[in-house]
């Protein structure tokens, strides 16, 4: 079964973009932005500026889904 995606609406790079997402990802999302003391517009600014700078075409919502799959490797290979 797939879980039902959630649209918010964030101001990135001074405008306003929606990005769908699973729950558990927006959740994740947020932790992390949390951890390193960003808000969640200021994480997903900073993802969406590496995105753009590899020009690889991957879109916002693949990018950030990316990120927190990184992120959980990271923290697994660190135990």
């Amino acid at each position: 079964m797939t879980k039902a995606r959630n649209k918010r609406s964030l101001t990135i790079a001074r405008h306003r973009t929606s990005v769908s997402l699973e729950a558990p990802f927006w959740e994740a999302l947020a932790e992390l932005a949390q951890d390193q003391g960003k808000s969640i517009a200021g994480l997903v600014s900073e993802i969406d500026c590496e995105r753009t700078a590899r020009g690889d075409g991957t879109s916002l919502s693949a990018s950030l889904r990316l990120y927190v799959l990184q992120r959980m490797k990271n923290a697994r290979t660190k135990r």
